[in-house]
């Protein structure tokens, strides 16, 4: 019988990472993300999938960030009630991110309640803290490089993707087929990060193209964002720094203590992280010494760089304080959050400066600040921009285009079918032109909602 997958999600987008894989009445869901972006991605959350959650019969994650696992818990909240299998680090990150993100849509609709600004009456968080701890019993760590069973007959094999703690690459072999999922890549030069293992060979190949369109420039992060720093702290100012709790946010401490080591940026000059998630992800570092460049050394610095912020009324009080500080809080599109708070306060006086660290999916506020935007709608008004805006092009935790060519063009044979995936339509299509081209594989790009055979 033959094996196809539907593709629930980044398809035409980079959030939402949903693949559905089914073969002689069996359903696995290789990742449960999140749509974020546009306000018609968003609604997609709300939307039932077009398989019953009771009905998928194993998940498996290649790694925690909330665009690939953020779903689970409404999943599990509407029946899934079988196995998701991850490796260590992305079972340890899910039981940090996914109830916090509970607790996040909890506390963005209590305020939009309160503010009166949504237009539902009630707003309803999509899914509550609650609903994220009663699914993490789902969740069985699995080795890289360890075969295994998720379902009957069925063999899955992680291997490393680098990008972030426990991110993985996935070889699944149902039938006869085998099927690669690369799941996000890190780049093979990334400031703290391993660079991805050598992709296994497969019949067919899911590969992402979040940078499908471009190579990252010639430049290092501390390149870049040293002169950015020295140049808000001379004027007194506040650097507001949206970042991805996992990942981004550990490589700017690292940056940063590498700066202050340096003598770049003033030793003296005021650092904070501002969410208890990024907070809590910095601690895994030391759990995992395999997956990451850092020494011990380094690892403790990641610590004691910032002052750590935990409780909300922290948060507050760091609006009481004057330039120059640095402040690291989450998200690192500005999506959602803390930092839409430091946004709102800060973004309008021209001392202070917002440096974007990553990629900004379309539809998001770091991509209206990334566009040159001149005015941000946050909690329901509108903010003026007046910071200096920063965009860190070397700061991306995810393989360009050529990197990603070199991992698919060292596959042991070429596969029969690549789906170009998980990127805006624009780069996923310029991506697959170059596969074709290039490396003489077939591609293509597959629509939302779309089943295609493996």
């Amino acid at each position: 019988m033959s094996v196809n997958i539907s593709f629930l999600g980044a398809a035409g987008t980079v959030t939402g990472s949903k693949y559905l894989v089914r073969h002689a009445g069996q359903c696995l869901l290789v990742d449960c993300g999140l749509f974020q972006g546009y306000k018609m991605l968003r609604l997609r959350n709300w939307t039932p999938l077009p398989v019953v959650p009771g009905d998928i019969h194993a998940v498996v994650l290649t790694h925690a960030h909330l665009d690939h696992s953020g779903y689970l818990p409404l999943l599990a909240k509407e029946g899934f009630s079988n196995s998701v299998y991850a490796t260590s680090g992305t079972r340890e990150l899910c039981h940090i991110l996914l109830p916090d993100s509970g607790h996040l849509q909890e506390e963005d609709a209590a305020f939009a309640n309160r503010q009166g600004f949504s237009k539902h009456a009630p707003a309803i968080p999509l899914y509550t803290r609650q609903d994220a701890l009663d699914c993490l019993a789902l969740l069985k760590a699995v080795n890289f490089n360890k075969t295994f069973q998720p379902l009957p007959g069925w063999r899955a094999t992680f291997t490393s993707a680098g990008h972030i703690l426990g991110a993985a690459s996935l070889l699944l072999e149902v039938a006869g087929h085998r099927i690669l999922f690369s799941g996000d890549l890190g780049r093979p030069d990334d400031l703290i990060m391993n660079p991805p293992a050598p992709a296994p060979g497969a019949d067919t190949v899911l590969v992402e193209s979040t940078y499908g369109d471009r190579d990252h420039p010639a430049v290092d992060l501390l390149s870049e964002l040293g002169p950015a720093l020295a140049r808000v702290a001379k004027r007194g100012g506040v650097a507001v720094v949206p970042v991805f709790a996992v990942g981004r946010a550990q490589a700017l401490l690292h940056a940063i203590d590498q700066l202050k080591q340096r003598g770049e940026i003033a030793s003296a000059l005021p650092v904070f992280l501002d969410s208890p998630m990024a907070v809590h992800t910095t601690e895994l570092f030391e759990r995992h010494p395999g997956e990451h460049r850092l020494n011990g050394r380094q690892v403790r610095a990641l610590t004691h760089s910032a002052t750590m912020i935990n409780s909300v009324d922290e948060s507050r009080a760091l609006a009481s304080r004057h330039g120059p500080m640095v402040i690291l809080s989450a998200s690192g599109m500005a999506t959602g959050g803390r930092v839409l708070h430091h946004l709102a306060h800060y973004a309008g006086d021209h001392r202070n400066m917002i440096i974007l660290t990553g990629y900004q999916a379309a539809g998001t506020r770091g991509a209206s600040l990334a566009g040159g935007a001149r005015s941000l709608r946050i909690h329901g008004r509108d903010v003026e921009i007046n910071a200096e805006v920063v965009q860190l092009h070397s700061a991306s935790a995810h393989a360009d285009a050529s990197q990603i060519l070199h991992w698919l063009r060292a596959m042991p044979q070429k596969p029969a079918q690549v789906y170009v995936v998980h990127g805006e339509h624009g780069a996923a299509d310029q991506l697959r032109r170059r596969i074709e081209t290039e490396l003489g594989m077939r591609a293509m790009t597959p629509e939302h909602g779309s089943t295609w055979p493996t």
